[in-house]
């Protein structure tokens, strides 16, 4: 019987008809910050900027080798397993049809439709993406095809065991190897290829805050559904990991599980942005953002980091910026009761220290009222300011709620 490694590697000279492997590059900035010897593999710079069509394209060739006159695949995403779909149906010259949620961005829509092209159609069905995908797989059914699940599916985990295949192909084994988890395909296949090949790398695992299923799983002894999940790192953040997947991580100790905050997130991809021009969308700057949590762990020794997308639309930088500043303290919302009288703003601007600065402001005078509510959004250079600044106001008799970290509150008036 073949193995998975096997397979594995019959994958991955199959996609040498797709695409060259992508880069491992050892990371300068990353290795001299935490004295370790830090290797991107830049799964963000594959031809639809992430590792998504390696399984696309396993799971196609093997449908079309037992039956070659199948000629309709059917996915349902909204996100990076579209755009690999789409590009391998392109490949293949065969028809594809993907289902997308109709609030789906237009920059990911479009984006699909280029790399799929005359070959794809694209339908927009629901609201959310539990009715997309039922629409999905019901019409596939009914008409024929062969749905290409996202990463429940073992040709799947197969192609992207090929991330690894190809690193092991360039470098002696490292001593560790950091993957992001959303439904599991890749930390899956390269848990299981590794297993076989070079059992004795280590293997750290992160997944969102708001999305942690692995841990959930690992937890119950199998695949349980999240009742909530941040949709913030969309590329990762899923409600219950794959069952084929979790057959190849179900002995994972729970202390190899990392689990990465969103708004710190951000700060890793503003970090890789501004420092090393690497655009990375929050699904893939996963495995560099728990750097500092292994810090001991990785000093001295060999890293590889798998970067596993860089599909990031830039009108989310925006966010991205903003939730980074309020992570490292440096940008607080605050709702001051400020008196209605002449003079009261002068007396709270002089209250400002020299490098505070206001970023929002929303008074409304209310004139039977002694007092008004100001929402203040303020930016400073060090997070120390903050703690100088509230003393005064305390000082002065101001009254006043720090609202950055209450998550309901500030998403209502944020």
């Amino acid at each position: 019987m073949t193995s998975f490694a096997e397979k594995a590697r019959a994958a991955t000279e199959e996609l040498r008809s797709l695409f060259p492997a992508t880069p491992l590059q050892r990371n300068d900035h990353l290795s001299d910050r935490f004295g370790a010897e830090i290797y991107l593999k830049r799964e963000d710079l594959a031809p639809v900027r992430s590792y998504k069509l390696r399984g696309a394209f396993n799971a196609m060739r093997k449908v079309l080798a037992e039956r070659p006159d199948q000629s309709l695949f059917v996915c349902a995403s909204a996100g990076n397993h579209a755009q690999g779909v789409a590009f391998v149906c392109r490949h293949f010259g065969l028809r594809g049809v993907i289902f997308m949620p109709v609030t789906t961005p237009q920059q990911k829509i479009q984006k699909t439709r280029i790399f799929g092209g005359d070959c794809i159609e694209i339908r927009l069905v629901g609201d959310y993406f539990d009715d997309t995908l039922a629409e999905a797989k019901t019409w596939c059914e009914a008409e024929g095809g062969h749905f290409l699940a996202p990463f429940d599916d073992a040709d799947v985990i197969e192609g992207q065991a090929s991330v690894m295949v190809e690193v092991l192909d360039e470098i002696d084994p490292p001593d560790m190897v950091i993957l992001p988890v959303g439904g599991g395909g890749l930390s899956g296949g390269v848990t299981r290829y590794l297993e076989e090949v070079s059992p004795l790398v280590g293997l750290r695992y992160v997944e969102p805050a708001g999305g942690a299923s692995l841990t959930a799983a690992v937890a119950a002894g199998r695949p349980v559904t999240l009742d909530k999940v941040n949709s913030f790192v969309d590329g990762a953040a899923v409600a219950r990991i794959g069952d084929l997947p979790f057959a190849a991580l179900n002995h994972v100790a729970p202390a190899d599980i990392l689990r990465a905050p969103e708004d710190r997130i951000c700060t890793t991809i503003i970090e890789m942005l501004n420092v090393e021009g690497i655009v990375l969308e929050p699904a893939g700057a996963l495995s560099v953002d728990v750097l500092p949590d292994l810090a001991n762990q990785i000093r001295g020794r060999r890293i590889v980091c798998v970067t596993s997308g860089g599909n990031f639309d830039f009108e989310r930088l925006p966010e991205v910026k903003e939730r980074a500043q309020r992570y490292a303290g440096v940008k607080k919302y605050i709702i001051l009761r400020l008196p209605q009288r002449p003079g009261a703003l002068r007396d709270f601007l002089d209250l400002l220290g020299p490098e505070d600065d206001i970023a929002r402001f929303e008074y409304m005078k209310k004139s039977a009222r002694n007092f008004g509510s100001v929402l203040l959004g303020i930016e400073t250079t060090h997070k120390e300011n903050f703690t100088a600044l509230f003393a005064r106001l305390d000082s002065a008799g101001l009254v006043f709620n720090d609202i950055t970290s209450d998550e309901t509150l500030s998403e209502f008036v944020i």
